[in-house]
């Protein structure tokens, strides 16, 4: 391998920037995978259904904001050496105590969802087999023993392979329904129909966008990613994947405007609208089809659960680590591979995974409460804008190297995210059943 690090002027050594490779892509993808899930998938199918191809160009600004957002989480990472909850606990006590709170709750919930999301295809696959909940419970237990027994490495390599599966599906089925590629040039241009507000606010703010992107800077070290001269690989890493995204996100769009939209076509709204459009591709293009959609919608589902398995179980482990004060001080051992697979064994990481696999299980068999829903759900619109915002605050402080600060167009990004996120904020906690 090349050197990777020159001398600088007062003799101390500097990192040389490492050439891009299309084989160091990695946490990108899996960033990308986790953050696409069945419900980003259906409200894009709604938004196409309703509105066509209109709002074609909030799909590629949405893909903007999330290449934004992650390369600023990356960044932090390597130029700084230390991870980001690191940095939040530089902003005071109230984000140790607001994540503290944030990881429980949104664990107990999240499992339950995750788990009947990748349900749901499998029972539509097999209607005569065991049920949902059981379905539900052996796919968290799958999820939970694969993250439990393999690292990194493996991880990526079936995050790829389900992300592939996905493309495959999604953009397949797009090109069945025979795209109007007039209109869909014609969407590229800002327009808001009646009534389209939310939904184009949720196809720029919603898609790819959870907790899940905040662990984009964990995984980049567990690639071996720790230092600033990989800060180019991921740049190149997080465009990809975020392209990648607006892909997905245009062809549900034009599986929307074509197969729904035309025929005047409602979906279930949540997870089971993936099922609707299942019977509705069969209807049109026979069984074939509709199985290979549904094995698409299983790779959606499952993906986003392993990646949170795996992703927020190593930002609860660095929370939890960095709480004790096990570290001498702040940026001691802030990143590395080494440090992260420390992590993947440590018992923090592996108390999580158990809190997302088996307290959640007797969510299936109840409503879930409803103190446990409002909580959830203000927590979950809060963390979004938590992330903007505060990246905004580390990026711009001599907490980060002058040199990997943000420029213009990196606050202007930031910003608008930030601005975009706290509207997206106030409307969900409206919506919320209170």
């Amino acid at each position: 391998m090349a050197e990777t690090s020159e001398t600088t002027g007062a003799g101390e050594l500097s990192p040389r920037p490492r050439k891009s490779s299309w084989r160091y892509i990695g946490p990108g993808i899996v960033v990308a995978a986790t953050g696409v899930g069945a419900g980003d998938l259906v409200a894009t199918l709604i938004a196409g259904s309703k509105f066509g191809y209109t709002l074609m160009w909030a799909a590629v600004i949405g893909c903007l904001v999330k290449i934004s957002l992650a390369e600023a989480v990356g960044r932090w990472h390597l130029a700084t050496g230390r991870t980001l909850f690191d940095g939040w606990r530089t902003l005071g006590g109230w984000t140790t105590g607001y994540f503290a709170v944030y990881v429980v709750v949104w664990g107990f919930v999240y499992g339950a969802t995750a788990m009947s999301s990748s349900a749901l295809p499998i029972v539509a696959l097999f209607p005569d087999g065991p049920g949902l909940k059981t379905w539900a419970i052996i796919t968290g237990l799958i999820g939970l023993v694969f993250v439990w027994f393999n690292q990194y490495a493996v991880f990526e390599k079936v995050m790829t392979v389900l992300i592939g599966v996905m493309f495959v599906v999604v953009v397949y089925v797009a090109i069945r329904v025979v795209p109007d590629v007039g209109a869909s040039f014609a969407g590229l241009l800002p327009v808001l129909p009646d009534g389209s507000l939310i939904y184009t606010l949720g196809l720029i703010g919603g898609v790819g966008g959870t907790i899940t992107m905040a662990a984009y800077g964990y995984w980049v070290n567990a690639k071996g990613w720790s230092d600033a001269s990989w800060m180019k690989v991921m740049r190149i890493d997080n465009r990809v994947a975020y392209i990648t995204t607006g892909i997905f996100v245009v062809a549900m769009l034009i599986v929307g405007a074509e197969l729904l939209h035309s025929s005047q076509i409602a979906l279930t709204s949540g997870d089971r609208g993936l099922v609707d459009l299942g019977e509705v591709l069969q209807d049109r293009f026979g069984a074939g089809t509709a199985k290979l959609f549904l094995i698409g919608f299983f790779a959606a589902s499952f993906s986003s659960l392993i990646g949170v398995w795996h992703g927020v179980s190593l930002m609860f482990a660095d929370f939890v680590e960095r709480f004790r004060g096990a570290r001498g001080h702040a940026g001691v051992e802030g990143a590395g591979s080494g440090t992260v697979g420390r992590q993947e064994r440590s018992v923090p990481f592996r108390a999580y995974l158990l809190w997302l696999t088996f307290p959640p299980m007797t969510l299936l068999w109840l409503d879930e409460p409803f103190g446990l829903v409002i909580g959830y759900g203000v927590l979950g619109a809060f963390f979004m804008p938590f992330l903007a915002l505060t990246l905004i605050w580390l990026l711009n402080s001599s907490r980060t190297p002058r040199e990997w600060r943000n420029g213009w167009l990196s606050n202007g990004m930031l910003g608008a995210a930030g601005l975009l996120f706290i509207v997206l904020c106030v409307q969900q906690v409206r919506e919320l059943p209170w």
